[in-house]
């Protein structure tokens, strides 16, 4: 018997695509499958132009059949099956696809779809196989064939017998080695667990036998083995059903089948698209946030079909990272795949995929706030920091996509507002967007710093996360309003300067006193416009703030950013009149003052003290 020499390429072209096309060895199977799909679609097709050809759909399947035995896997479909010339043009030219002929000959154009495209997917078979055996018997012909390959030596064709039309490809399994457990592909569950992943949704049957324990008839305890041939594959995909036919509990039950968390999902968002590019996808808002969520180990991503077949369990450049929360999948069948099926070519389908993807989720985002925001907050709980990271990511790129997305707690409301909402409620004299920063609501309610903003009745807004400061910065304003924090130096209230200036200038000999004893420490002592009932504060010139001081300080790359602090005293306090007194009469006693002042300064803002045991030295020295 000859051995037939492969036509188009050489053993090492071979080699080069079972070992490095492909990334996952488990992959054999989805190619083998789609391929065995293709058949049967084949089939179909000829029924719609050959008036002598029925089509039940219930005559065709795919069925694999392992055996530990011989080593041996098959998979058997009741396709078109191929001629000794298709047995010869098909699998003897590398890269030759008899799908793709078949599909431009046959001009298809609806739905219905046939997945092979590049010819080399029968060949990642050699991933796990020594020899691979294709025995085939086409339509229309009387005579099946055996076509028999061990690689890029070559292939054997010969007449064989075959039942019924259709293939029957008959893998013998590798042995063991250092690196794979090809017993695996023998395993009925492992198997079931790839074409589960992979396969999950082609449209026809795809059988197993599978063993399962059951009790002997008349048994109490007593279990026996038995085999059942089972349906692996859910055939029809949920997103290909009309919108009408499914309940929320039907994609609750598709978001736990699918693994996509182990929580209930607050929303699902299902889009069907058929227009410059078609694709369906079913996206997920989870209710909770997963626990390596702010982790470097969490990937983004949807799963991503062609045409009902895995191709990617996680395609990341269809979310942004400001909305990597979301979880689901998206099919279509305009996508430019490579030839391994794995890897997008990144063209300009996927792009305008994840840009309709984008702006569906901000829009469901939105609704849920408008319609349901008690169901908003919960998300916002767990991914309200994410969207502000968003914000000042990317040097503030998509701060306008999602500013109205943002909310934070309201000293007059005391709950959650949106950007919106505060400025809608603003009086007209109100210049600034008030925030203050700190680590609880609670603490920042008592803060120093807001006594004069609260007393003009203006709304405060509350910043507890890290981020918040920052991103902030980087959206300067909201409808023409500018942001201000309470620990500014200047407030934008209305008060008299001149009056200011005067105390300050008439006390500049004790601040300056003050501020050289805090040398390094501060950059300026003055008389504060802000403080009513507290005795002193910090506050800070420029754009670090005291909060954003102590975020970079935590960070591995510290540059040791430091806020220009200013010490204020508040004039109106009895604290003012014992410093004036020190200051006239007891130089080293104004000295203790003002350290126990500035401590005390550090400690309302949550600062560390620089040598505690000093502070409460100092704190003695007044006792007594």
């Amino acid at each position: 018997m000859e051995k037939i020499q492969f036509q188009a390429e050489s053993k090492r072209l071979l080699e080069m695509m079972i070992n490095s096309i492909y990334s996952q060895k488990e992959v054999f199977l989805r190619e083998l499958i789609s391929n065995a799909s293709d058949a049967i679609d084949k089939i179909y097709y000829k029924t719609l132009t050959d008036e002598n050809l029925n089509f039940n759909k219930e005559d065709y399947y795919i069925k694999i059949v392992p055996n530990k035995e011989n080593r041996t896997l098959t998979i058997i479909d009741t396709g078109i099956g191929m001629t000794k010339e298709e047995l010869e043009t098909n699998l003897g030219i590398i890269a030759k696809s008899g799908s793709l002929a078949f599909k431009t000959e046959n001009e298809i154009k609806d739905g219905h779809d046939i997945i092979g495209q590049f010819g080399v997917g029968f060949y990642a078979a050699f991933m796990a196989a020594d020899v691979v055996t294709v025995i085939s018997k086409a339509l229309g012909s009387e005579q099946a064939f055996k076509w028999e390959s061990e690689g890029a030596d070559g292939y054997t064709i010969v007449p064989c017998e075959k039942d019924g039309v259709g293939t029957e490809i008959i893998l013998k399994i590798k042995e063991n080695n250092e690196e794979d457990t090809y017993d695996d592909y023998l395993e009925e569950y492992r198997l079931k667990s790839i074409i589960k992943k992979y396969s999950d949704f082609i449209r026809y049957p795809i059988k197993m036998d599978m063993t399962s324990n059951r009790l002997k008839e008349g048994s109490d305890n007593e279990y026996e083995e038995y085999t059942e041939e089972q349906i692996i594959n859910s055939m029809v995909p949920i997103w290909r059903k009309n919108k009408s036919e499914l309940t929320d509990d039907d994609y609750t039950a598709f978001y736990n089948e699918k693994h996509y968390g182990f929580d209930k999902p607050l929303k699902h968002i299902h889009i069907s698209v058929d227009g410059t590019i078609r694709y369906n996808a079913i996206l997920y808002i989870p209710e909770k946030i997963p626990f390596d969520y702010y982790s470097k180990e969490f990937e983004k991503g949807l799963e991503l079909y062609s045409n009902g077949v895995l191709i990617m369990n996680k395609c990341s450049d269809l979310l942004p990272d400001y909305f990597s929360f979301v979880k689901g999948m998206v099919d279509s069948e305009d996508l430019s795949l490579n030839i391994s099926r794995e890897i997008l070519q990144h063209d300009r389908q996927l792009k305008l995929i994840a840009k309709n993807i984008n702006k569906k989720i901000k829009s469901e985002l939105q609704s849920l706030l408008k319609n349901d925001r008690e169901k908003y907050e919960i998300f916002y709980q767990s991914f309200g920091r994410g969207l502000k990271f968003g914000v000042y990511n990317d040097f503030g790129m998509h701060k306008d996509v999602l500013q109205d997305l943002l909310m934070f707690y309201s000293s007059t409301e005391k709950k959650l507002v949106t950007l919106d909402e505060y400025v809608s409620r603003m009086p007209e004299d109100q210049k600034y967007i008030y925030y203050a920063a700190g680590v609880s609501n609670e603490r920042i309610a008592k803060l120093p710093q807001a006594e004069l903003v609260a007393e003009k009745g203006y709304e405060i807004l509350y910043f507890t996360d890290d981020i918040d400061e920052f991103a902030i910065k980087m959206l300067m304003s909201y409808k023409e309003k500018e942001f201000k924090s309470v620990s500014s130096a200047d407030l934008g209230i209305d008060s008299n300067e001149e009056s200011q200036d005067e105390i300050n200038n008439e006390n500049k000999d004790l601040f300056d006193f003050m501020k050289n004893i805090l040398e390094g420490k501060v950059k300026e002592v003055r008389a504060s416009k802000r403080l009513k009932s507290h005795p002193v504060c910090l506050s800070s010139d420029g754009e670090v703030t005291i909060e954003m001081e102590k975020v970079l300080s935590t960070m591995p790359d510290n540059q040791n950013i430091k806020a220009d602090k200013v010490l204020e005293i508040n004039i109106q306090h009895d604290v003012f009149h014992s410093l004036k007194t020190a200051f006239e009469n007891d130089k080293d006693k104004l000295k203790l003052y003002t350290n126990l002042l500035y401590n005390q300064a550090l400690l309302i803002e949550g600062l560390p003290i620089q040598d505690p045991i000093e502070f409460t030295n100092d704190i003695c020295k007044v006792m007594v």
